[in-house]
């Protein structure tokens, strides 16, 4: 197949961002309908090169072609979108019905969604996968900074053993999920800046990391209240197909769940803690992003070679 085919496919797979196994199969569909196209063409008298440049204009300009094939494949089901937003709906309703001061409810709904997240990820890591994925690490993340409250010595032994199996397990998590899209990625992590700030705002004074339970009761409404509007972004966020949507959905979320955190601990939190909160969100849409170009050069296969 001529050069020109070649560089039109790399392009095209340059451009998608679907699961590693998706991509592939795209793009060998790709490769077989231009393949019986020139033949057709060759067949007919056409030239190599004319043939080629011939499909390349039918099939339009790569990144426009590769937008399309995204929005065909990216669309989750009612059912993946109800999935996604489960476990946030889940937390929601422990802290608006005040079940979080039951230690049972509370380890039974960790019980269920350390569950399920296994599952999604030992089964091919569906759509829905990610929230679950994003508050299993929540406690991960939350527990470190429990840490700070062991007795001097010990809790820079706890700390040097436990903050780098915690950043190897997010670290790791993380990796993975970028291989397969930053989006899905961004949506995991979209719940730690929210968490992380409701736990500063309950902290009491002078004694951090020791939290106030008055004021995770009074707090507990306006918690139960974030984890809907992330429960709602994660399920919009499944059903939509274009790509700008879905980073406006998840920005959109991130901005309203940080307002909604400072806004009720504003005398306790303040404008810096809100505009870290802001940072630390923008953050979570531009490493992703960053570190999915450096691994997509690093995997990179170049159709060239799947081809004759």
């Amino acid at each position: 197949m001529v050069t020109a085919v070649n560089h039109y496919l790399e392009s095209v797979k340059d451009n998608l961002s679907l699961d590693l196994s998706s991509e592939t199969e795209v793009i060998r569909e790709l490769e077989s309908h231009i393949e019986d196209r020139l033949h057709e063409l060759e067949e007919s008298g056409v030239s190599e090169e004319e043939a080629a440049n011939t499909c390349i204009r039918l099939l339009g300009p790569a990144k426009q072609l590769a937008r399309q094939i995204y929005e065909a494949h990216s669309q989750g089901t009612w059912g993946q979108a109800l999935l996604a937003a489960m476990p946030h709906l889940l937390f929601g309703l422990l802290f608006a019905l005040n079940w979080w001061q039951n230690a049972g409810w509370f380890l039974a709904m960790l019980v269920l969604v350390f569950s399920v997240a296994i599952y999604g990820w030992r089964h091919g890591r569906p759509f829905w996968l990610s929230p679950w994925l994003g508050d299993c690490l929540m406690p991960v993340v939350i527990s470190g900074l429990f840490l700070l409250c062991l007795p001097r010595g010990w809790s820079w032994l706890a700390i040097a053993v436990y903050v780098p199996l915690a950043l190897w397990l997010v670290g790791s998590i993380t990796f993975q999920t970028i291989k397969r899209d930053w989006l899905y990625s961004s949506l995991m992590l979209l719940p730690m800046p929210v968490a992380i700030g409701w736990f500063l705002a309950a902290q009491m004074e002078g004694k951090f990391p020791r939290y106030s339970t008055g004021l995770i009761q009074e707090y507990a409404p306006w918690i139960g209240l974030s984890f809907l509007v992330l429960a709602v972004a994660a399920a919009v966020f499944i059903r939509l197909r274009q790509r700008w949507l879905k980073i406006a959905v998840l920005v959109m979320s991130g901005l309203l769940t940080s307002t909604l955190v400072c806004g009720y601990g504003w005398y306790r939190l303040g404008l810096p803690a809100f505009l870290t909160l802001v940072i630390i969100m923008l953050a979570l849409f531009l490493i992703p992003a960053l570190l999915k170009r450096r691994i997509r050069r690093g995997e990179h296969q170049p159709v060239a070679r799947l081809l004759p």
